[in-house]
């Protein structure tokens, strides 16, 4: 919301009230509690008819976090629901009171509150501030044209500092300059609205913010105050959490340890997703065609997707198959899974008044109802739709055990479609607020469908495809960006949102490959292949028109088979990327910034990623090919031509069958056997590739199984002219290529043979060390 009017006015019809000066600090337990008032209360005259934006309190969740509550009447009793936050009661606080200051201390991050004549708050790492509010920074609004209540703070931003998160956006990702509200919306991936709304930002200047409110909260990114993050909510109390770094996967870490680390998908999910797409007609007849089509034309396949249309048209949900359409579902699913295909099925969480469904709801109160009773219905997406209730535990059991009854057929997991227009006209089984529930309800929707997927397939094999998403939904992947145009502008867009999504604690993502909406030009197409086959996950998604490559032409299904193929042998490296993503919340796709957070060249960065900490991916956003990519300091190596390159911009062409994926340097890259399948045994002839390895540096590489125990580890280090290797575990059979290097004069424990790409190394049979002597 809009609070100033410039820089000396206020909107009007708001009265404002700002904490000036501290009047007294008590210590509570593990909190700080500051009363401050608005003005000078030194005389007992002027402690009388004085309002007051405190108690202020300060307090720690975790090490590291430190949490803001700024109250005003504080006799409204708790709403639900929360952000449910992890929280270490045996964190360790420091709390001083001095004449000057008061301060409260967890790990390397504290918060200091001056007694001075002014109001001033700071946020300091190892006492170096990196945050704060000042005078008439924060405080209670009244808008009297309302008649509603606001609290709101402004946290300072630093020459240079940029902001990151808030969500999936499909703006640009450093979010200065944008006014955001945080509100689920189904608004597709071209406008401001946004599917996944996560009241979280982090800064290049090594910290994050949560504002800890499910509601709808405001946000004035460096606009409003050009120099702030402004943010508000409508109410009483405003809380926020400071979430120290210094690095932005430290602060990303911080955040997840918070609310919740991202599950770890089943190998077999990075594999490539086939759909139906979504208004085509299709049978059983049609879905074989596809997969018949994609084995002859050798295209590996690994995930099949039913859309909308497995159930009868306008009894969604009602969860059965359709019997005019797939007589023999049982059947079916059998014969598919015979040919080594996982099954998706779309859901979501409605049921329109024709489903059979709807009376059994609403009779047993399981359906979201007005305040006087009646079920809340509209007639959007499905006539006379309603909403299950996930606050019924109920009616969560009654969901699930539809699904459940699915998954015993064949089932392996769900596209959890939908959850964003949640109305706020109702009343909730639990009491919850609407307001607060609005933005929750995708994460309740999604966990009870992900905790039975657990249930039922383990929690090794458990996944989904979710559209919505609140704070804590990154605990059930995957996630994907919507709907979108089947053009560049989408494909950037659609990067766009993904990155953000990233910065704001998701470690997967997904796309439509080929765009959603309208049928792509071939060379969109292809583009979007090699784009799409180069992210966490892989699905071909339409609206009106099928994905399959053919359609478009010959030349896409050679695009799709080459880039499919390098995934499955990527995944060793890949894994180990989902591995970090899930223990320590770093994304799979990562901004070029959270990679290199010192390089300023990276702030703005948004179309190009990296793809773990080694691979550097830029898409190429048109159709003949041209592309401006931007590599940090160091020497960097194309995967596929083998090509180097140093630091600096660089503009490319490139064929439909490339795009630049460089290889950083002292990287110890892992390639799999297997070019057909994502989920293999990584440690059977892995071929290691070891790229420009400094002068005293050591490249490590680690390959696990696919339930994320470490079996094998190969350790290169650089000594003067000599490489020494160390390895560790089960693998057989495995090489190492030295990229790029031609000549070397001698090698103790293994053999040396140059290859295309350079020098490969089979070590001698039980070997596990290796010195390889370089040649002058």
């Amino acid at each position: 919301m809009k609070i100033s009017d410039g820089n000396w006015l206020i909107q009007p019809g708001l009265v404002l009230t700002h904490p000036l000066r501290v009047f007294e600090v008590r210590r509570q337990e593990r909190e700080l509690v500051i009363y401050a008032a608005p003005r000078d209360v030194s005389a007992r005259g002027d402690q009388l008819d004085t309002p007051r934006c405190s108690p202020c309190g300060f307090f720690s969740p975790q090490s590291g976090v430190i949490g803001v509550r700024i109250e005003h009447f504080q006799g409204i009793a708790p709403q639900l629901p929360c952000f449910p936050l992890n929280r270490d009661p045996a964190a360790v606080i420091h709390i001083e009171d001095h004449d000057d200051s008061a301060s409260l201390r967890s790990g390397p991050l504290a918060v200091r509150v001056s007694k001075g004549e002014t109001w001033a708050l700071d946020f300091l790492h190892d006492g170096r501030r990196i945050t704060g509010s000042g005078a008439r920074s924060g405080g209670y609004i009244q808008n009297q044209h309302e008649g509603k209540n606001y609290v709101f703070e402004r946290l300072d931003l630093a020459v240079g500092e940029t902001v990151y998160g808030l969500g999936e956006r499909f703006g640009a990702l450093v979010k200065n300059g944008q006014a955001i509200e945080t509100w689920n919306q189904d608004g597709g991936t071209s406008t401001e609205q946004s599917y996944k709304n996560i009241p979280f930002y982090l800064t290049n200047r090594g910290y994050g913010v949560l504002v800890n409110h499910p509601e709808c909260v405001s946000f004035e990114v460096a606009s409003e105050k050009v120099s702030k993050v402004q943010f508000s909510v409508e109410g009483e109390y405003l809380e926020y959490l400071v979430i120290d770094g210094p690095s932005p996967k430290q602060v990303l870490d911080g955040y997840t340890r918070l609310t919740g680390k991202p599950a770890l998908p089943p190998a077999w999910s990075f594999g490539l997703w086939l759909t139906t797409s979504f208004t085509t007609d299709y049978d059983e007849q049609t879905v074989n065609r596809f997969i018949d089509g994609m084995a002859q034309r050798r295209l590996p396949l690994h995930v099949f997707h039913f859309d909308c249309f497995w159930m009868k048209a306008f009894q969604w949900c009602d969860f059965t198959w359709d019997p005019d359409v797939f007589p023999d579902p049982e059947g079916m699913l059998r014969r598919l899974k015979g040919r080594g295909l996982k099954i998706c099925l779309w859901i979501n969480p409605y049921i329109g008044q024709k489903s059979p469904l709807f009376k059994q709801g609403m009779e047993q109160g399981y359906l979201l109802k007005r305040p006087d009773g009646r079920v809340w219905q509209w007639d959007r997406w499905q006539p006379g739709l309603a909403i299950v209730d996930f606050t019924h535990p109920a009616a969560c059991a009654w969901y699930t055990g539809h699904l459940r009854r699915l998954l015993e057929m064949g089932v392996d997991c769900f596209k959890t479609d939908f959850g964003e227009r949640i109305p706020t006209d109702v009343t909730w089984f639990n009491g919850a607020d609407p307001q607060r529930m609005h933005n929750h309800y995708a994460y309740l929707y999604n966990k009870v469908v992900f905790q039975l997927l657990q249930e039922i397939r383990g929690r090794e094999d458990a996944v989904l495809f979710a559209r919505s998403a609140s704070v804590g939904a990154q605990q059930f992947p995957v996630h994907w960006g919507g709907d979108c145009y089947a053009n560049y502008e989408s494909m950037a867009e659609s990067l766009r949102g993904g990155l953000s999504l990233g910065m704001s604690g998701f470690g997967f993502w997904s796309h439509d490959i080929g765009g959603f909406e309208n049928t792509a030009p071939a060379h969109v197409y292809k583009r979007w292949c090699a784009f799409g086959l180069l992210s966490s996950h892989s699905r071909l998604h339409g609206s009106k028109s099928y994905r399959v490559p053919w359609v478009y032409d010959e030349e896409a299904c050679d695009v799709l088979r080459l880039f499919t193929q390098w995934k499955c042998r990527l995944m060793p490296y890949l894994y180990q990327a989902a591995i970090q993503a899930a223990t320590a919340g770093t994304p799979m796709m990562r901004a070029m910034m959270l990679e290199f957070p010192d390089d300023p060249g990276c702030d703005y960065l948004d179309r190009q990623y990296m793809l773990g900490d080694a691979l550097l991916v830029a898409p190429v956003f048109s159709e003949h090919g041209e592309v401006d990519v931007y590599l940090p300091p160091g020497r960097w190596t194309h995967l596929f031509s083998n090509e180097e390159a140093a630091g600096g911009w660089h503009k490319e062409r490139h064929d439909f069958l490339s795009l630049p994926l460089y290889v950083r340097e002292n990287t110890l890259l892992p390639l799999g056997q297997n070019d057909q399948k994502p989920d293999y045994d990584y440690t059977v002839a892995p071929a290691f590739q070891l790229f420009a390895l400094g002068e005293g540096r050591q490249a490590v590489c680690r390959l696990s199984s696919c339930s994320a125990k470490t079996r094998f580890t190969l350790v290169a280090e650089r000594r003067g002219q000599d490489i020494y290797l160390c390895a560790e575990g089960e693998a057989r059979d495995w090489t190492l290529c030295l990229r790029n290097i031609h000549r070397i004069a001698s090698v103790n424990g293994g053999l040396g043979a140059d290859g295309a790409l350079g020098i490969i190394i089979t070590p001698d049979p039980g070997a596990e060390k290796i010195s390889i002597r370089l040649a002058n």
